[in-house]
């Protein structure tokens, strides 16, 4: 089992910068494929992005492709979401997500694969 805690959140300009992090608990970090989601005002969550356990795929949600940029450190339990020229649509409640995959590639874009949530962190983008 993993526990997972986002931080980084906050609010910001349109055309400003965030970088997300996670920090996982657990020495198994390195086998979950991790994925950020995010739920807007009045919506249901979306797929953001994903990384694969070894880091070698990604994927990402078309609104947010060549903005953001998922990674991970495996020796820190961490996986990033760097997060640039934001938008407005971008505000979100964004939730880091984990699904134990290895050792099988990829990384799922289904918020009903993956089995471990963090609490979500706020992020305010003002036009």
């Amino acid at each position: 089992q993993v526990q997972l805690v986002e931080s980084g959140g906050g609010l910001v300009q349109a055309g400003g910068s965030l970088r997300l992090s996670c920090a996982a608990s657990g020495r198994t970090f390195s086998r979950y494929s991790m994925g950020w989601f995010r739920q807007p005002p009045g919506k249901e969550r979306e797929f953001v992005a994903a990384i694969s356990w070894s880091g070698g795929s990604t994927d990402y949600a078309d609104s947010v492709k060549g903005r953001f940029t998922i990674s991970r450190d495996n020796a820190k339990n961490t996986v990033y979401l760097q997060m640039n020229s934001l938008k407005p649509e971008d505000t979100a409640v964004y939730s880091c997500a984990g699904h134990i995959m290895y050792p099988q590639p990829g990384a799922s874009v289904h918020i009903g694969d993956y089995d471990y949530w963090g609490q979500g962190t706020q992020v305010t983008v003002s036009s």
